[in-house]
């Protein structure tokens, strides 16, 4: 395995951590839809929560939550869509990003909720 591939792995297993530590119930990991991958579908308190998970081993260029395009977005909004349609869910659903920063031995995780309304 490359790399950055084993670095998301990693990213969205510490992102796991994160949202089970606060709570959330995983429902799904790596949900695919056409062309769409849902990183983790998770439930609190009634709410269906899409997470896209961005992993970086540096922000020199900027932090991982900037590198999701609005390409990805729409991505992600049309398989949730089909994900509540497909399971008969009568939820409210929001589009959360979790970040992480993986630098040598330091980690940094950053949980967005409602993500998308601040692009």
């Amino acid at each position: 395995m490359a790399t950055h591939n084993e670095l998301g792995v990693l990213g969205e297993k510490l992102a796991v951590a994160l949202l089970q530590q606060k709570g959330y119930t995983i429902l799904e990991r790596n949900w695919r839809y056409l062309k769409a991958e849902i990183d983790i579908l998770a439930t609190k308190d009634d709410v269906l929560v899409v997470v896209e998970v961005k992993t970086r081993s540096t922000n020199v260029f900027g932090d991982p939550q900037n590198f999701i395009s609005s390409k990805k977005i729409k991505l992600l909004v049309m398989a949730a869509n089909q994900y509540v349609i497909s399971r008969n869910l009568d939820h409210e659903v929001r589009f959360d990003v979790v970040a992480v920063l993986l630098q040598k031995n330091r980690k940094k995780l950053l949980h967005l909720e409602n993500a998308f309304l601040h692009f």
